[in-house]
């Protein structure tokens, strides 16, 4: 009886689905590569929970950088305050905040430091040292000019982790240590109204003069600065737009308040000729 062989047809693998099976693996490789790596773990950790009108626990406890125990409560005194989560050890990116605050400051106008707002900086690493917050705080009013108040003003504190805890859990900000000294922390800066709720948060290295002041504005309720008229007419005439995350022209609103300055013109002008032509003899 004759023995036979199959065919390599007869086995339903041919060299088309051998390519097809080596390519799939290929293309799954890097997927494979990725789903454990330690970047996208820290990155999972690190955001904003934003949670507008939440209120703050402003009688928690810090330490000033002079190592005097304050509460936050001590910084709301009826102007809305900036608050920045960052840690004094920080090499490049928190000194960029820093410096780029000061620099948007001095661009704002209208409003000043101290007078119409604060900023309050607050370390979110547990272990810093008094040490470290004075040798920031005063690296940083240098390039305010030094102000008698810059203490008060924007004052650069520390706490336990608890009081860091519930500071930033009420923030909705998410951070995590990665290696010895150094953490992953969101760039953003959150606007808080003078009884202490959140009111905005700002994102990025840097904010816009624009921006910044509206925000500041928006948070006090238009009570700030030289003028509240023309406060209430920049927000009346300005939005935030959540999507694009600064603050943008309502063009709509814009365009009504020319109609109905050239209505008034209208009217004046009217009125003008008329009582003209009233007085004329007859």
């Amino acid at each position: 009886m004759r023995r036979l062989h199959p065919s390599p047809r007869s086995s339903g693998i041919t060299p088309f689905t051998l390519l097809l099976a080596a390519l799939a693996v290929a293309a799954l490789l890097p997927c494979i590569s990725t789903a454990h790596d330690p970047q996208d773990l820290v990155l999972e950790g690190v955001g904003v929970d934003e949670r507008l009108g939440a209120r703050i626990p402003t009688e928690l406890p810090f330490r000033d950088q002079a190592g005097r125990l304050v509460q936050l409560s001590r910084y709301f005194t009826g102007v809305p305050v900036i608050l920045t989560l960052n840690y004094y050890a920080c090499p490049t990116l928190c000194p960029l905040v820093f410096r780029n605050l000061v620099g948007t400051m001095r661009q704002m106008g209208g409003i000043t430091l101290g007078k119409d707002f604060r900023i309050v900086t607050v370390s979110i690493d547990p272990g810093e040292t008094a040490a470290r917050a004075l040798d920031k705080s005063t690296k940083t009013y240098a390039m305010l000019g030094n102000p008698p108040d810059a203490a008060s003003a924007w004052p650069f504190l520390l706490g336990a982790p608890q009081s860091l805890q519930r500071l930033t859990g009420s923030l909705g900000v998410r951070y995590t240590r990665v290696g010895a000294g150094d953490f992953a922390h969101p760039n953003v800066i959150v606007i808080v109204t003078p009884d202490g709720r959140v009111s905005r948060y700002l994102y990025g290295l840097e904010q816009s003069p624009q921006d910044l002041k509206l925000a500041l504005i928006e948070a006090s309720g238009g009570r700030i600065g030289n003028s509240q008229l023309l406060n209430r007419a920049l927000l009346y005439c300005f939005h935030y737009d959540p999507v694009g995350k600064k603050y943008v022209l309502f063009a709509s609103r814009v365009m009504t308040i020319a109609m109905v300055g050239i209505l008034i013109l209208a009217l004046g002008l009217l009125a003008l000729l008329w009582n003209s032509e009233r007085k004329r003899p007859s």
